[in-house]
């Protein structure tokens, strides 16, 4: 787990770590989006430190998900993330990968809302109006092998920059079509926990 000391101090996460300042500038940026005219494509950003590139970092204080480039650079994308009670910290790697993937709702879900989920128990199949959307990259840790949580599309774009799925990152079905060549199959993913960044 990626505690609040470990992300604060930049400790190694990797080769490097990403610092308090780049991500308090990523936080300015994001307080725009309110905005109307607001831009809500991938940008390339600059690191504070330098991390390894080919990873995946999402911090979810400020929606944000960073696919690291060369030369400290990296990519941001805007995300939605898991609900409070239902987001997972933690180290990864990316064990799979799937087009217009379908989808089942884990036990958990159906328990939780069979209203919502239990129609859906023997699978949805993938589609415009599948809740993971057009691609998904499937987490894995070791020694678990699946967990179930995934990066993947939506077609409600109005819930990126919220705190709204049951665990999972989310983001534009355009965003995830442009990330997903990039992530190859074994690259590491670092979901960091909430409330790491001071409040505005």
């Amino acid at each position: 787990m990626i505690d609040r000391r470990r992300f604060l101090t930049s400790a190694a996460i990797g080769a490097g770590g990403l610092s308090l300042p780049t991500l308090l500038q990523a936080q300015e940026d994001t307080q725009a989006i309110a905005e109307p005219t607001f831009d809500m494509s991938p940008k390339v950003v600059q690191l504070d430190n330098p991390l390894p590139p080919g990873e995946i970092h999402v911090v979810p204080d400020v929606y944000s998900l960073y696919w690291t480039l060369p030369d400290a650079e990296a990519i941001r994308y805007y995300v939605g993330v898991g609900r409070d009670e239902l987001y997972e910290a933690g180290e990864f790697t990316v064990g799979a990968k799937k087009e217009w993937p379908s989808w089942t709702p884990t036990p958990d879900m159906i328990e939780r809302d069979p209203d919502s989920y239990a129609k859906y128990a023997d699978g949805m199949p993938g589609g415009p109006e599948n809740p993971l959307g057009a691609r998904a990259l499937y987490l894995f840790q070791e020694g678990i092998g699946d967990t179930f949580l995934r990066i993947h599309g939506t077609n409600k774009p109005s819930t990126i920059r919220t705190d709204v799925s049951n665990g999972c990152a989310r983001l534009t079905n355009e965003q995830v079509i442009d990330l997903y060549p990039r992530v190859p199959t074994g690259s590491r993913v670092f979901l960091y926990e909430k409330n790491l960044l001071p409040r505005a």
